[in-house]
């Protein structure tokens, strides 16, 4: 599929077909997150591959949607906060590079007929106790992976380009 064709049939999908993933398709999706850019090349993540069978109660303590726990799989990407790099001001770049990780997940999902959703609005404590988080490692983003059961809505106007960017100073 070509790249741009990629990035406009992508959605957020509000409801998965309980149908299991191929392995292989759940390889290149994991790939496309191993291969993503990450400040530093450090790769200070870490991607949870779970499984939503017989544990949809506890997984809805994370995100309270059931279609959150419709798809065989959830993804969790958790950040490595000592892994990470930091900008001479101290800014880690670890919350940035989760979230380029997400977006190869979510992106490769897509060329592959899967859906997404990207989940920031999750309850963190219930998510580093319901997936025994060590110290040091935040749950940053989630998505349910699964096959859509919903068609895509018509997707909201986006701003125009003159609103959005800037050349050379604001």
């Amino acid at each position: 599929m070509e790249f741009f064709e990629l990035i406009k049939k992508r959605y957020s999908v509000r409801g998965y077909k309980p149908d299991p993933i191929e392995e292989d398709k759940l390889m290149q999706v994991l790939e496309a997150a191993r291969l993503a850019p990450t400040a530093g090349n450090r790769q200070p993540f870490r991607v949870l591959v779970i499984e939503t069978k017989g544990r949809e109660e506890e997984l809805q303590r994370i995100y309270n949607r059931p279609w959150f726990v419709q798809p065989p799989l959830i993804i969790c990407v958790c950040g490595v906060h000592n892994e990470a790099w930091f900008r001479r001001d101290n800014k880690s770049y670890v919350d940035v590079d989760a979230a380029i990780v997400m977006d190869h997940i979510i992106l490769a999902a897509t060329a592959l007929d899967l859906g997404t959703c990207w989940i920031a609005a999750f309850n963190a404590a219930a998510a580093r106790e319901v997936l025994n988080l060590p110290q040091g490692i935040e749950p940053i983003v989630f998505t349910p992976l699964g096959y859509p059961a919903v068609k895509p809505k018509a997707k909201k106007i986006r701003e125009e380009l003159v609103k959005i960017v800037r050349y050379n100073e604001w």
